[in-house]
């Protein structure tokens, strides 16, 4: 960073009016350089990153794709099929693999942000007038783009999702998210020829009117279930029948103008507001009356204020160690302070300046109190004072001093209550002797936490990319073996994201920090690319602008069956935005798992004159020719059990049943077993409870992926989860009254001005 705000003065110095783009690593060195044009703190996007995958799944992996150029070919997509001999450009990755998920997986990643003016634009130049939540769902029904945010002529401020109640204008910049941009897709020059097609045609009724015209004069189509039946969920409500008796329920209509009175919310995407009201007994007596405000200190200068839930008092700092009692409380282990959410564990070597802005995401106003994770921090090494200051004003924030490659520090602090773990490179390792090697620690540990506890969602930082390939590794796997041959036919193609198929990456399990080097390219050419991440990632925030959240599909949910029907339903209702779905499948049993998994009646149907001639052998012959041709089998546990079996007196079928039982017992005690056993052990001679700890679901047996923008007839799945960007509480809040609204905006407004100048 020292060499870099050296030749940032010296350009500054040389050439005062030339553009500087600066990239720089650690967040308290921004002020030095707050004179570049653009700047991008490593640290500070690499742990709002990781905090949010927590969260919302994979959200490092969706930011990574929305910011990187994939190279594609001319092919027709189905969401403009509506458009006869539409063509657009679409991302080529993996268009000829048999698979179907990499087929829509890799056509989804093809998606960028883009901008136009709303005047100019065909998408959007309708929709002036109308509201920000009609634009958005009417050009994503018609047109297959997402409308994500604007920006007025006269200010630089970018508001996502700025709500239902914002007006479209026609000198408003509207950001979408899209294949390609509009000015190089097919729909200029067919909008002209309709244009000009329809000005011929005088006025004859409705019937003479283009289809598509009828729909974009009305406030929307409501669109009818198939499914009358279907129980009314308590997420994604059915709504009330019509008044006719006979005609079937349909989802509410997305308004030109907000209504007040129409605006309600559903349960499962509930109004942020429910926080505001008054307390139970139960949060009363566990102290969760939180308070909402900036925070009084910060770490580092130049980070952006952000409006959190904050503590009334202070902790001390003998408090925020989670395994050293003190005269405040006597917990010695996560499980003792019976938090009522999973935690969020982050390891990391030190508790640097950019670790806060780990805990400021997941701390954000908008969060549900009912819903924040407790956070530990196992650090190597103890956190300095000033950042103890930082932290101790933030609820159920705690560090303990310990390592990943430790059982002992695992299981105090609480991993087999975790939701998910997130593993930080070390500094240390990244000036290796061999490149590549920098992140072989860290590799091995986190293969050893995938087999100790294979429920635990598993969040990797690498330093290179390349090395993806070794997470959650398994010698005999051929799905990983046919991925890998597919990143070396894409690298070979010129694709700037072979890695992109690599279930890691993929899930949102791995992320390396190099992976948002075009953040800085792209920001030559969109130079609003810095703002809308750092707005994402809740790095900062602009009053009236929303944030990213995510909500799962449950079966009650299933009634809403396409993407395009749960658009109109979030518009409709909460006026939140969708801007992709996370989607995870099971994944087939794979060639070499289904060579070794030999089941126990084809090991009783052996020949007798091969276990005769194991028998007449000698023994250091017969033992390695067994375990060369069956390595997962015990085979002198089974001959064992034979002979026994052999000997016995065969009186009784119950004997038998017996026998054969204990037979299968001993052929079936596999590894996790063995490792299930080590770690009850430990956790029994540490004191501490192994009821927390079970053999709970195998992530090996699954594959997720991203699918950005998706095609409005795509099918909705049980456990879905769907990304959304969800209105500001503060300045949009269903069912609220226009003078709340008004004094949150003022205020909210004033405090930012007042920090900022601060």
């Amino acid at each position: 960073d020292h060499q870099t705000i050296l030749r940032a003065w010296a350009v500054k110095d040389f050439a005062p009016n030339c553009p500087l783009y600066v990239q720089i690593l650690k967040p308290e060195n921004k002020f030095h350089i707050k004179f570049a044009d653009h700047v991008v703190c490593e640290e500070e996007f690499k742990y709002a990153m990781l905090a949010l995958n927590c969260i919302c799944p994979a959200t490092s992996t969706l930011i990574t794709l929305l910011v990187h150029t994939s190279r594609g070919h001319t092919a027709p997509w189905e969401a403009f099929r509506q458009l006869t001999g539409t063509k657009q450009t679409l991302n080529r990755e993996s268009q000829q693999s048999p698979e179907q998920w990499q087929k829509m997986y890799g056509r989804c990643s093809g998606n960028e942000v883009y901008h136009i003016n709303l005047e100019e634009s065909t998408f959007f130049a309708e929709y002036e007038g109308k509201s920000f939540t009609y634009a958005s769902f009417h050009a994503h029904k018609k047109f297959g783009v997402c409308l994500i945010g604007v920006r007025k002529e006269d200010n630089k401020n970018i508001l996502l999702n700025p709500g239902p109640r914002y007006i479209m204008s026609s000198t408003d910049i509207c950001f979408y998210i899209n294949i390609t941009k509009e000015e190089n897709s097919a729909f200029k020059k067919q909008e002209k020829h309709r244009k000009n097609h329809e000005s011929k045609l005088s006025y004859h009724g409705a019937s003479r009117l283009p289809v598509h015209s009828i729909i974009a004069s009305m406030g929307t189509v409501a669109i009818d279930l198939q499914d009358t039946g279907c129980r009314s969920g308590a997420t994604l409500a059915l709504p009330a029948e019509g008044g006719k008796e006979g005609r079937r329920p349909s989802i509410a209509p997305v308004l030109e103008v907000a209504d007040s009175s129409s605006l309600h919310t559903c349960d499962l995407l509930s109004d942020q507001s429910e926080d505001e009201t008054t307390p139970s007994d139960d949060e009363a007596s566990a102290g969760l009356e939180y308070a909402k405000g900036y925070p009084p200190y910060s770490p580092y200068i130049g980070s952006s204020p952000t409006f959190c839930h904050l503590l009334h008092e202070k902790v001390p700092f003998c408090c925020l160690r989670l395994d050293k009692g003190c005269q405040h409380n006597y917990y010695e282990d996560a499980k003792a302070y019976g938090f009522k959410n999973k935690l969020i564990i982050v390891a990391a070597e030190t508790a640097g300046n950019g670790l806060y802005n780990f805990i400021v995401p997941l701390r954000a106003y908008y969060r549900p109190k009912k819903e924040l994770n407790p956070i530990v921090l196992l650090l190597d090494n103890p956190p300095d004072m000033h950042f103890l200051d930082a932290i101790c004003w933030f609820p159920m924030v705690y560090y303990m001093v310990g390592s990943i490659d430790n059982l002992d520090d695992l299981l105090r602090c609480g991993v087999t209550f975790a939701a998910n773990m997130v593993v930080v490179d070390k500094e240390s390792t990244m000036s290796a002797e061999e490149d590549y090697m920098a992140d072989a620690k860290t590799i091995v540990n986190v293969q050893t936490l995938f087999r100790l506890f294979s429920s635990l969602s598993i969040i990797t930082e690498l330093t290179h990319p390349a090395n993806m390939r070794f997470m959650q590794f398994r010698a005999k796997d051929c799905y990983s073996l046919a991925l890998s041959k597919l990143e070396k036919k894409e690298r070979e193609k010129g694709s700037n994201l072979a890695f992109m198929f690599r279930l890691p990456f993929a899930a949102g399990r791995v992320f390396s920090i190099s992976m948002l080097d075009t953040l800085l390219y792209q920001s030559f050419v969109k130079d609003y690319m810095i703002s809308i991440t750092r707005l994402l990632l809740g790095l900062d925030t602009t009053p009236g602008s929303g944030f990213l959240c995510s909500m799962k599909i449950t079966e009650e949910d299933l009634w809403i069956r396409t993407y395009a029907r749960l658009y109109q339903k979030l518009c409709s209702s909460t006026g939140d935005i969708p801007i992709g779905v996370y989607r995870t499948e099971s994944q087939k049993l794979t060639t070499s798992e289904s060579q070794i998994s030999i089941s126990v009646e084809e090991w009783e149907d052996t020949k007798d004159t091969k276990e005769q001639f194991s028998c007449r052998g000698n023994h250091r012959n017969s033992t390695s020719s067994d375990q060369s041709d069956h390595p997962l089998l015990r085979r002198k546990s089974m001959q064992w059990a034979r002979r026994l079996s052999r000997r016995a007196p065969r009186h009784s079928a119950k004997t038998a049943e017996k026998i054969s039982q204990q037979r299968m017992n001993l052929y079936r005690r596999s590894e996790r077993q063995e490792l299930a056993e080590l770690v009850k052990n430990r956790m029994k001679h540490l004191g501490l409870s192994p009821a927390g700890y079970d053999e709970m679901n195998d992530h090996q047996n699954t594959l997720s992926y991203i699918l950005i923008n998706p095609s409005p007839d795509t099918r909705l799945e049980l456990n879905d989860i769907v990304y959304l960007i969800r209105p500001d509480p503060l300045t949009y809040v269903p069912n609220a009254g226009p003078s709340r609204k008004d004094s949150f905006c003022n205020t909210v407004g004033q405090d930012t001005r007042e920090e900022t100048q601060l």
